[in-house]
């Protein structure tokens, strides 16, 4: 049972209808290297700040980015927009820079710094704020300080673009200024302690109150009302106090009143409307509680916004009222445009939060089709849903069919109680409508079909004849209108303000929901004439093909895009007599071929039923054998010869009378460049939902292959099944399909069946088919697509879609949660089609209900690694292992994910190798794009096997950090040695990560390899030396893929101490081993040693230092020994 929230609470409600994850992430804002610091928004901009000191301008309008501004000073702490010139924007940075640009968008110029303020230096800004009506910026920071800061600009005359004019300081305040405020002359500046009035003109300070406080306490200006020519009442001040209350003082900084809202806040909170989960509403939370409120922003004309790490609180100062409170987790900082909160996370996403009445949020929810949520919300706030004024956005017919949307199996509690509020409704009286406040019955008015109210003037006498005649005539005109009528959804922000238009802003919706006596017929009734008219064209055309000729005036082509006059000219044909006794006899031949396929079908059931025959594989394609003939026979299309060749113009009107179903041409399929959207569907079928894309069963083709092999996908039944039948059907299809039966004829014959008999196919189990059993065969999978791009040809997401939108698309389809896995395939198939790869980098967030598997079936390889890197990098450094071991199956796709990393973004091979296989010369040092992904895979637990052919892949390529790593796993030491010594980097035997001898025996052998590689090979030039470090398989890999262990490499220095010599080799062995007993080694093993002088000079020293810790030791012996003697006596 769905709680209902009290009456008072009901005005307003905090709702989340966008996500802006795809904006974060296409603008690389969502990974852990780079986050999102501040933000402002204004009425064009929503302005973002980074940790790596970019400034992201977007363009509201579409989400588009517009503009990146890079900062050398450091990480961008502060931004904000010039309330009164959008083409301003000030930044500050970690290094107390200020900054303010002048965006030069409308002259087309470059973004230049108008302004530059180093009055801040070392100290770190904490709030920015506008001048009012000049290009001013007032800046506080950590010690107090505030300072203003003058733009120059060409807008301000000639020459002024020239002048720097010097930064001013205002004052310095006792500690940290927690918020600015600027109005009318006068600066408000919030410290720890108190808060400061400043008259900027006539340099005067106030204190506002006596008592000082001790925290982050906000404050802010509160205009009342429009201000300006008609001057208006003065602006109130706001001041934050401890224990939940707020000071109303005026610009002489006397306190008018105090408001306490601890008690006030002595109630349950508002739930949080979002698409992300269900709201959830707690009526036994009422106890008081008793905040700081950090930051106050005026938020509308006249509520005040503020809020904690845990909440957002809205007050009404002026009625002392809470408007509401709701629980919003990790809020670090929160900017306000009229009615709009845009929220930054201490996690660095963003969420975009309106404040709208209950009625309005349903609304968009509809729009949206998120149906579940929507009811939730009705029946939750329902004391503001029965009104009367909420008829204006949620009419009765429009909560009709948000009932009729939810599922009556699994929703039947929410039906009830949607019912019950349903049965609540007021009506639309005169006193919620101006327009209509004149008008006392429906016959001084109309209501057109697109929403627009229709007064009839009462001048005169009319009968009812007369305006019967009028409703007929303006019906008629707006019939021929509404062909044009654009059925598009415009998102747009809601103000508090009743607009005049009235019910004509719900656009299509209000087509929907008006069951007015003038309407014209729908399409499904036209539609269903059409399908009678056609399916007997069809059949008698491929009877009498032989003699039949196209002749329009006998067969009436009707047109689907006519509407109601196509079922005029459909119905107004009448049949001969001897057509009808046809008709009847191939109606009783459909009702026995259909008694036959049930019969059939239960005995396969049967049969399957058995143990024995299920659990044999032989056995049970034999049942499926048998069957399928059957099937082909009664549901499938019929064979016919065809004694003399088409013509294009018979072919093209075959092909445009079974309009209901679907022609696919296979050779054009296997081009990649096709767009599959393109496909010829009903245009009346745009609205009709998500899953059915015609409302009419389409035309069976029992006519025969046309002259360029047309192929038909059936995506309904030819004849109508019961739902019995229908469903045993389906199981024994896809049971057809899974034991491969139709392969013994070729994989062609697989995508026949396909095409043939989709309408029963389990759109699910197919996809998996795809995925696993025909993995190899391509062609089903196209074939498999190219049905669920029909299937959904009429959803409103692929309207969406075409437009070019990307962010306005995936957030269609996030709006479709719960996602069907086959229609999401579908549709992000079209997505990637026409966006490419920037659009597969943003599928991560449909995990798990698209997997990787399904993104690489779709998608060239080139696309899919940045699709996978981007999903195993969303997760938490610590569980990528296990995660990306999670997404191997089957094991096999380790192997194939790691060649395709090893051959994209890597190396040329002739820069890693040489012409014998051997490695290159410091090539170790060369990047690989996908370097943390290629360290992850050779990380992962596999069998010996596995690990075998890795090494051997790794080798090939050249990516010589992944070889060593499986060396050392391998315990193939000896060819990692070699490998390190052609290598030359002598490094790779100290990381953590490096492979370091253990006995004296690999350190000789590592001296034998380093000897004979130095004897045939010279180092080449130091200008050989790659300019960047690869990707390591160590732990401590960086955002990039490379190792630091040799980032003092990348320069291109030949460093001799690097370099894997004998010298070096032997110097190693003597830190060891020591020099007397490293050398004694060699020596009995026959090596010759011949040290340099800086070497012996080592081994002197090493012999030096040895003795005299011998000599520390027996001493520090000695005296523990005297001691514990000592005290034994």
């Amino acid at each position: 049972m769905i709680p209902v929230v009290p009456v008072e609470s009901c005005t307003h409600v905090l709702a989340e209808f966008d996500c802006l994850d795809p904006l974060l992430s296409a603008l690389r804002l969502d990974s852990g290297r780079i986050k999102c610091t501040c933000l402002s928004v204004s009425r064009k901009w929503l302005a973002l700040g980074t940790s790596s000191g970019g400034l992201h301008l977007i363009q509201r309008d579409g989400w588009k980015q517009k503009l990146i501004l890079t900062h050398k000073e450091g990480s961008i702490t502060q931004v904000s927009c010039c309330p009164h010139d959008e083409d301003f924007i000030a930044v500050a940075t970690s290094q107390g820079v200020v900054v303010v640009w002048e965006l030069h968008l409308e002259r087309r110029g470059r973004p230049e710094r108008v302004c530059v303020s180093f009055e801040h230096r070392g100290q770190t800004v904490t709030s920015l704020c506008w001048d009012t009506a000049a290009l001013r910026v007032f800046a506080g920071d950590v010690g107090g300080k505030v300072s203003c800061a003058r733009a120059g600009s060409s807008k301000l005359g000639k020459g002024s673009a020239f002048v720097i004019f010097p930064v001013q300081t205002i004052t310095t305040v006792d500690s940290r200024v927690v918020q600015l405020g600027y109005t009318d002359g006068h600066l408000m500046v919030s410290s720890l302690s108190r808060c400061y009035l400043c008259d900027t003109e006539r340099e005067k300070f106030w204190r506002v109150g006596n008592k000082e406080r001790d925290g982050e306490f906000g404050a802010c200006f509160l205009l009342q009302g429009q201000r300006g020519q008609g001057g208006g009442p003065p602006a109130l001040l706001y001041c934050a106090r401890p224990g939940s209350r707020i000071w109303e003082s005026s610009f002489s900084g006397e306190v008018l009143s105090t408001h306490q809202f601890k008690q006030l806040l002595a109630c349950p909170p508002l739930p949080l409307v979002s698409y992300k989960n269900e709201p959830h509403f707690n009526p036994a939370q009422t106890s008081p509680q008793s905040l700081a409120f950090p930051r106050l922003l005026q938020f509308g004309d006249q509520n005040l916004l503020t809020w904690t790490d845990s909440a957002i609180y809205i007050f009404t100062p002026h009625s002392g009222q809470v408007l509401l409170w709701t629980e919003v987790k990790d809020v670090v900082e929160i900017s306000v445009f009229r009615n709009e909160v845009f929220c930054l996370h201490g996690d660095g996403h963003l969420s975009h939060l309106l404040l709208v009445p209950p009625e309005r949020s349903v609304e968009r929810l509809m729009k949206r089709e998120n149906w579940t949520l929507a009811a939730t919300v009705c029946c939750m706030f329902q004391h503001t849903v029965i009104t009367s004024r909420a008829r204006k956005s949620l009419p009765i017919d429009r909560l009709e069919h948000l009932k009729a949307q939810l599922n009556s199996a699994s929703q039947q509690q929410l039906i009830g109680q949607l019912e019950e509020v349903i049965s609540k409704l007021e009506p639309l009286d005169s006193a919620c409508s101006s327009r209509r406040s004149s008008i006392s019955s429906h016959e001084s008015f109309n209501v057109l079909d697109c929403g627009i109210y229709r007064v009839i003037s009462r001048r005169g006498s009319q009968s009812d004849d007369d305006d019967t005649n009028s409703l007929a005539n303006q019906s008629m005109l707006e019939e021929e209108r509404l062909k044009e009528f654009n059925f598009t959804e415009e998102e747009q922000v809601d103000n508090d303000s009743q607009s005049v238009r009235g019910e004509g802003d719900r656009s299509d919706l209000g087509l929907q929901f008006l069951p007015l006596s003038f309407r014209s017929k729908p399409p499904r009734v036209a539609l269903q004439a059409v399908r009678d008219s056609v399916s007997s064209f069809v059949k008698k055309t491929t009877e009498k093909i032989n003699t039949l000729q196209m002749n329009s005036d006998l067969w009436p082509r009707p047109d689907l895009r006519e509407g109601v006059q196509g079922e005029v000219t459909a119905t107004a044909t009448p049949l001969p007599e001897e057509d009808e006794h046809e008709m009847t006899a191939e109606l009783s031949s459909s009702e026995s071929e259909l008694q036959e396929l049930r019969a059939a079908t239960k005995k396969a059931i049967s049969q399957i039923q058995n143990p024995m025959v299920l659990l044999d594989p032989v056995c049970l394609s034999d049942v499926l054998q048998d069957w399928a003939p059957v099937l082909e026979r009664v549901l499938g299309p019929e064979d016919y010869t065809v004694p003399r060749e088409i013509t294009p113009l018979e072919e093209e009107e075959l092909v445009s009378s079974m309009s209901c179903c679907v022609v696919v041409q296979p050779e054009i399929l296997t081009a990649p460049s096709t767009n599959l959207d393109e496909s010829a569907t009903l245009p009346e079928e745009e609205d009709l939902g998500e899953t059915i894309p015609c409302s009419t069963a389409p035309v069976r083709a029992p006519f025969p292959p046309l002259a360029n092999h047309v192929e038909l996908i059936q995506l309904f039944s030819p004849k109508p099944l019961p739902p019995d039948l229908q469903a045993d059907l389906s199981q024994l299809a896809c049971l057809y399909l899974e034991m491969g039966c139709p392969a013994s004829g070729g994989v062609e014959s697989v995508c026949v069946f396909l095409r043939r008999f989709f309408f029963l196919l389990d759109q699910e189990r197919v996809r998996k088919m795809c995925m696993l059993r025909y993995r190899e065969h391509r062609e089903v999978l196209k074939a498999y697509i190219a049905g669920m791009l029909e299937f959904t040809q009429a959803s409103k997401v692929v309207e969406v879609i075409q437009k070019g939108d990307l962010l306005k698309s995936l957030r269609s389809l996030r709006e479709l949660q719960p996602w069907n896995t086959p229609l999401l395939f579908s549709h992000l198939y079209r997505l990637y089609e026409k966006h490419g790869e920037l659009a597969v980098r943003a599928y991560p967030q449909f995990y798990p209900t698209i997997l990787p598997s399904d993104i690489m079936a779709m998608a060239l390889p080139s696309h899919f690694l940045p699709y996978l890197d981007n999903l195993v990098q969303s997760r938490a450094e610590q569980q990528r292992l296990s995660f990306l071991g999670s997404l191997l199956q089957p094991e096999s796709l380790r192997q194939d994910w790691l060649e395709l990393a090893l051959s994209h973004d890597a190396p040329l091979r002739d820069d890693t190798l040489t012409t014998d296989g051997q490695p290159r010369w410091h090539s170790h040092f060369f990047s690989w794009g996908y370097g943390r992904l290629l360290s992850l895979l050779i990380r992962l637990p596999a069998d010996l096997t596995s690990k075998q052919k890795m090494l051997e892949m790794c080798r090939a390529q050249g990516y010589w950090m992944g070889y060593l790593h499986l060396c050392r796993e391998l315990q193939r030491r000896a060819e990692a040695f070699s490998a390190i010594c052609r290598l030359d980097d002598i490094t790779l035997l100290e990381e953590e990560d490096g492979i370091v001898p253990q006995s004296l025996d690999e350190w000789v052998l590592l001296l034998q390899l380093s000897q004979q590689i130095s004897s045939v090979d010279e180092a080449p030039p130091t200008s050989s030396l790659p300019s960047s470090t690869n990707g390591s398989c160590s732990d401590d890999t960086n955002s990039n893929g490379t190792s630091d262990g040799s980032s003092d490499l990348s320069n291109g220095s030949n460093d001799w101490s690097i370099r894997v010599s004998p010298e070096n080799i032997i110097l190693r062995l003597v830190k060891v081993f020591g020099p007397d007993q490293a050398l004694a080694a060699l020596q009995e093993r026959g090596i010759q040693v011949d040290l340099s002088s800086r070497s012996t000079l080592v081994c002197d020293l090493l012999r030096m230092a040895e003795k005299r810790q011998r000599a520390l030791i027996q001493t520090m012996l000695e005296r523990c020994d005297r001691f514990l003697w000592s005290q034994h006596a």
